[in-house]
């Protein structure tokens, strides 16, 4: 995985909402949540949906596997893609494009955790829990780093690390090392909003 080169972000007025050492507290407050609902389960798999919210997987896993001595779940990456990092629009539909070793994975009885950086309309999360459904696990439950409170279909997250909401054309950008260098939350004001 490689960085995202900083001047490839939108610009505008960006102010830090949440830096490394108050969002490790985030990942631990969420990892307690996500622990009181599924314990110890054998049969536990963690899932990040690329992006960010395949880094945010690993570090949530390593905190149940840590603090809680969760059974190391079997990890999977999902990638789905609906919306640019400038929140426009890149395609009318979300689109899950699916692993070739995903096709015939056995998720027969497991407890499913799906994991994203930001819940903002809801539509890559309800892609996700679709696809997944069809794998027939026993449960799902969803984990954001951050809810916007700005959902367009019915569905939410088990587990919410903070609730940010702002103006529409505002942007919660998660900067998520691989990906980016600090591990932050900030809020971009653009300098051209997007609807």
């Amino acid at each position: 995985m490689s960085k995202i080169k900083m001047d490839s972000r939108p610009t505008g007025t960006r102010t830090c909402l949440y830096d490394t050492e108050q969002l490790q507290l985030v990942i631990e407050q969420m990892a307690d949540q996500i622990f009181a609902l599924v314990g110890n389960r054998k049969l536990l798999a963690v899932v990040g949906i690329l992006r960010r919210g395949a880094p945010l997987a690993d570090r949530l896993t390593e905190a149940l596997v840590s603090k809680y001595g969760v059974t190391q779940p079997l990890r999977l990456d999902l990638s789905v893609k609906r919306y640019a990092d400038d929140l426009s629009l890149l395609y009318p539909e979300t689109r899950l494009t699916e692993n070739v070793q995903h096709a015939s994975l056995n998720l027969d009885g497991y407890t499913l955790l799906v994991v994203d950086d930001v819940l903002y309309t809801g539509y890559s999360m309800l892609k996700v829990v679709e696809y997944l459904t069809h794998k027939k696990p026993a449960e799902i439950f969803t984990a954001t780093l951050v809810d916007r409170v700005a959902n367009k279909v019915p569905i939410g997250s088990s587990v919410v690390g903070v609730q940010l909401r702002v103006s529409p054309g505002d942007i919660i950008e998660c900067n998520v090392p691989p990906y980016e260098g600090d591990f932050k939350i900030e809020l971009l004001q653009p300098a051209t909003k997007h609807p």
